[in-house]
């Protein structure tokens, strides 16, 4: 653990505590050389046969509540996976698990016969602008990154030879 006790972290921790207040990823380590050292980690997949994982991994918040439980470990909120898709969501955590968007990806997906990307557009449409975003794959190989935040760092490879690296909004999409 001794690894994660840095002068930049005890300073964080020291700004946030004067302050009486959380803090988040600063803005410079995010933008900073375009790479982030700090923030939600998430992957979804989905091999030859249509099975589906996901696994996600917080970046956590400084001078957090004790006993505060973010979106991350909460099947469904921050990450979920069934027969239909895989999803990974990212944000804060609080608005994430108000609206289930992981679970509702797979649900209207499940339930109203949408595709990936139309239940992924419909679970974000229910999140606050500003508060998330998500990155998921369907046993079909379909695959949606979408997020209503400034950005978000993501990836994605695909069999076919498709690659997308991406911080900010894509004119593509």
């Amino acid at each position: 653990m001794s690894h994660f006790i840095t002068p930049e972290n005890i300073e964080r921790l020291k700004q946030a505590q004067e302050a009486d207040r959380v803090q988040e990823v600063p803005k410079e380590a995010a933008v900073a050389d375009g790479d982030s050292q700090i923030g939600t980690v998430g992957c979804v997949a989905v091999d030859s046969e249509g099975n589906l994982a996901t696994a996600t991994s917080t970046g956590g918040i400084v001078n957090k509540m004790v006993g505060r439980i973010g979106d991350t470990p909460i099947i469904g909120a921050g990450t979920y996976a069934n027969h239909l898709c895989a999803v990974s969501a990212t944000g804060r955590g609080e608005a994430i698990i108000r609206g289930t968007i992981a679970r509702d990806v797979a649900a209207v997906m499940e339930f109203k016969g949408l595709s990936l990307k139309e239940a992924a557009a419909y679970a974000m449409d229910r999140v606050p602008r500003g508060n998330a975003g998500l990155i998921a794959v369907s046993s079909t190989g379909e695959v949606d990154m979408l997020f209503n935040t400034t950005g978000m760092f993501r990836a994605c490879a695909t069999e076919d030879g498709y690659s997308e690296i991406a911080i900010w909004d894509s004119p593509a999409k």
